[in-house]
């Protein structure tokens, strides 16, 4: 049960992250207090697919901006065509600018930890 309120806790920020904007699973641990579990946070972007309400997990990517969870959606382009409808460009499977994009949850901690 702990998982899933760990993972119901991620959505909630997943969901708060706006369009032409990403985070990394690193960044979404650390904003619920739990720095060391970014592979747990991408478990639950795994699982996001299955949510009644729609979780934009194509916004999340790993620290350096790469789309490692690319495989987990339709298809294999699908995260990219995601990000491009929203602005963001990507080159070989990373975001470009990634620091520009890059929106930080640890300024809402407060509010869903």
């Amino acid at each position: 049960m702990k998982d899933k309120d760990f993972f119901q806790r991620v959505y909630e920020i997943v969901r708060l992250i706006p369009k032409g904007k990403v985070t990394s699973y690193g960044a979404i641990a650390k904003a619920l207090g739990s720095s060391y579990s970014s592979r747990m946070v991408g478990w639950a972007m795994n699982a996001s697919h299955h949510q009644k309400k729609k979780v934009p997990a194509h916004r999340v990517v790993n620290r350096n901006g790469m789309l490692t969870g690319k495989h987990h959606f339709g298809h294999p382009g699908q995260m990219k065509s995601l990000l491009e409808k929203e602005g963001i460009k990507v080159k070989n499977d990373v975001v470009i600018n990634f620091e520009k994009h890059f929106w930080d949850p640890s300024l809402l901690a407060d509010s869903v930890s």
